[in-house]
Formats: C-alpha cells, structure tokens, sequence
C-alpha cells in the first residue's frame, strides 16, 4: 500500500483493492474537477439546495486529502463560475459563507500537509470579507512546496481567455510588435494557470456530458472521465476509479497511437 494511506484505508476494503490497482509511476500531474450535482442531491432527499452545498463540503476535504496523499502537482476544482451570479443572492450568500468557513476550518491542516492554496478567476469582484480568506490562505501557504489546491472563483473560461487576450495587446501595443508574432507558448504564460501544468484529468460529477465554460484552452488534451455520483457522495474510491480509468487509456495528443504508428512504418 501507497505509504501515505497507511492508517488511512483499512486493509482488504475496497479502498485498498482500488489503490492497488494505480500505477503511482503514472499519475496525472493536474487533476481538475467539475464538481457538480449538490442540487439534485438535496432534492432528492426533498432539502433545500443550500444542503447540497453544504453536504459537498465533505467531498472537497477527501478529495483535496486523496490527491495530496496519491502526490499530485495540482489539484483545480471549479467552485464558482462567472455564470453562478445569476443564481439567487440567498443561494450565492451561501456558497461563500460555506468557502470562508472551508477555509478557516480547513487552512492549518492544508498548511500541515505542505499544501499550497491559490486560486483563478477575477476574485477581486468577490466580497471583501472572501477576499480576506482567500488573502490569508494564499499568504499562510505560499512557501509551501506539495500539491496545489487550486480554486476557481468567480471563473469562466472564455473570460480568461479575454484577460489573457488584453494582456498580450497591451504588451504588443508597448513594445511595438505586430500581432503574428504571438504564439501559443506566449498566450499560455498569460492565462490564470501559468504556473501549473495543463491538466491530465478532467473529472465531471453527476453525468452530465458538458465542459460548463471550464478552462477550455488548458483541457485541450486532457482525458475527461464522467461519473454519475453527484458531488456530495464523491469519496476515495470514485477519485481512485477515475484514475484507474484515465490510465487505461493511450494518450496520443493528436498524433497516432504506437501499434497505429508501427502500422504505418511497416506498410512504408
């Protein structure tokens, strides 16, 4: 067993049996997750929709734990998008009460287990007082060395696109370039995500076949696994099950798979 899990998952569970099934030589580097369904869930047990975001608080603190504990680079989890806003301000009320409380139950243990906090979006549209959480997490946590835990608040992934955009004209505008001088290389060092690697995985809960606006430039190549487990009962073994999934698959990134390639130089 992976020596991070030891007193954490009981041997012979299924937790175990999962875990052995990963090749921890071949991990996705970045992880992200669409954590959606906290409202079907509450509705299904006749709750308000507030529960369900409340209930998918717990699924948050295992997965951050699992991802931590597997040794991920990062960890992006889509908590609030620019499209939330239109929900209504009771509902919006708490979804940010639940992330100050997250942060100020959760920042000494994050802190513990040498996790760095950041997060992406234009966070400076948030109230105040979630900014400050979010200033003192980034600050408490920023010499940190182990897994980005990576929140995306107030994000949309054409947004990002458009700041990236208007960066790089204000910087073509001051040094006189023309526009076809920029590359791919050069618009990435502008996104929210500079820093990180692309993500390997992309993780959707509750079955829903759809992207929802979520770093589409970055996700260009990452391997989407879909569970139909709403958010609030994600646990250890569907993070387990997503990864076994992802490393079944033959990642080509445009190019030809090798039994596919070798065809080719035989036929040659």
């Amino acid at each position: 067993m992976h020596k991070d899990f030891v007193g954490i998952i009981e041997p012979g569970s299924r937790d175990e049996q999962l875990l052995n099934q990963i090749d921890l030589a071949r991990l996705p580097r970045h992880v992200a997750v669409i954590m959606d369904g906290n409202g079907r869930w509450a509705k299904k047990r006749l709750m308000p929709r507030i529960a369900g975001h409340r209930a998918g608080v717990e699924a948050v603190r295992s997965t951050v734990d699992t991802c931590a504990r597997l040794g991920l680079e990062a960890l992006t989890l889509y908590a609030f998008s620019v499209e939330n806003w239109k929900r209504p301000p009771f509902e919006i009320e708490a979804l940010m009460t639940f992330l100050k409380e997250y942060l100020r139950k959760e920042l000494e243990n994050i802190h513990r287990n040498n996790i760095r906090f950041q997060t992406i979006g234009r966070t400076s549209e948030l109230d105040e007082s979630v900014q400050f959480e979010l200033r003192s997490a980034i600050r408490k946590t920023a010499q940190n060395t182990g897994m980005v835990l990576n929140v995306a608040l107030n994000y949309g992934g054409r947004v990002e696109l458009v700041d990236a955009f208007r960066k790089l004209l204000e910087k073509c505008q001051r040094e006189g370039r023309a526009p076809e001088t920029v590359t791919e290389q050069e618009l990435t060092r502008h996104l929210y995500t500079a820093e990180l690697p692309d993500p390997d995985l992309l993780i959707r809960t509750s079955g829903e076949m759809r992207i929802s606006n979520f770093l589409l430039w970055q996700i260009a190549y990452a391997e989407i696994y879909v569970t139909d487990t709403l958010w609030p009962d994600f646990r250890r073994p569907d993070l387990f099950a997503a990864v076994i999934d992802y490393q079944k698959r033959e990642r080509r990134f445009g190019g030809l798979s090798e039994n596919a390639r070798l065809a080719v130089v035989n036929a040659s």
